[in-house]
């Protein structure tokens, strides 16, 4: 996976692909080489993350649980934090945010196309959903065989925030990263200035429809423009509700939130979308800076 780096007016730009998303780390110095090891090392830090919890591999923790057919997991205290985070949302959401609704990803796939599962597919699968079978207690998990924990949920929210950690103690200067749209800022640049963000258009991606200054802090967007199926003029977003195992219906095309983490920002904005026609009130219950596209 290359890392492509390159000189922006007063800052350098570095660009390189993890966890299915481009990903830009943009720093304000001048040095190339010291821009370069600092990009290099937010690269590797983001493929770290991304090769530890992707539900795609076989060879790391995810699998590890989702192949225990019932077997406890002793788990480190990486997956354990994520863990602990993903039982908060859980109780927090009233069963809205359940990480084991990974199982629905063997009927759903969200790929632009017709195919829509039967609600009797939808039905058998419900079984094996449900953060309230899994036995968590740190370190170890057990989890009824056929049971999936996907982190795909906060998996890439929890990178920018992890790269972010990586980088605050060695650029010395400020920096931007952005993973698909996911971004947090830290430190002042040079004349004070603000980074100037774009929020994509929902189904038009050569437009802008919200202009945003983001100095400090984080922002993450979720919302149905990439992923989503369309059959008989009824268009289903990605975003699932494990209780039902559907399509969540009259949610916002797009929700993006301001947090101090984007972790906090990425569930925020999960949230509302979970709450489809009621997601601007959870957004003000919140007390969340947020913005919403219908």
């Amino acid at each position: 996976m290359p890392l492509d780096i390159e000189r922006r007016d007063d800052h350098w730009r570095a660009t390189f692909t993890a966890m299915a998303s481009p990903c830009e780390i943009l720093l304000d110095l001048d040095d190339p080489a010291h821009a370069r090891r600092c990009a290099s090392g937010a690269q590797s830090e983001a493929l770290r993350v991304e090769a530890k919890f992707s539900r795609y591999r076989d060879d790391n923790v995810i699998h590890a649980i989702n192949r225990a057919a019932g077997r406890p997991v002793v788990v480190d205290d990486e997956t354990a934090d994520l863990l602990d985070f993903a039982a908060r949302c859980h109780e927090l959401s009233g069963g809205r945010f359940d990480v084991t609704s990974g199982a629905l990803r063997r009927l759903w796939r969200f790929d632009g196309s017709d195919r829509v599962p039967s609600r009797k597919q939808v039905k058998q699968l419900l079984p094996l959903i449900g953060w309230t079978k899994v036995h968590w207690e740190r370190p170890v998990i057990t989890m009824p065989a056929g049971m999936e924990i996907d982190l795909g949920g906060i998996a890439k929210e929890y990178a920018v925030d992890r790269v972010t950690g990586h980088l605050a103690g060695r650029v010395g200067a400020a920096t931007l990263v952005n993973f698909g749209g996911d971004l947090r800022a830290f430190g002042i640049r040079r004349g004070g200035a603000p980074w100037d963000v774009g929020v994509e258009r929902p189904g038009a991606p050569d437009s802008v429809a919200l202009h945003l200054q983001l100095a400090e802090g984080a922002l993450a967007t979720s919302g149905d423009a990439n992923r989503f199926l369309l059959r008989r003029g009824t268009r289903y977003p990605h975003i699932l509700n494990p209780r039902t195992g559907w399509p969540v219906v009259r949610a916002p095309r797009s929700v993006t939130v301001l947090g101090d983490t984007c972790t906090e920002a990425g569930l925020l904005a999960t949230l509302a979308m979970l709450y489809g026609d009621r997601a601007e009130a959870f957004l003000e219950e919140s007390g969340a800076r947020h913005w919403v596209i219908r």
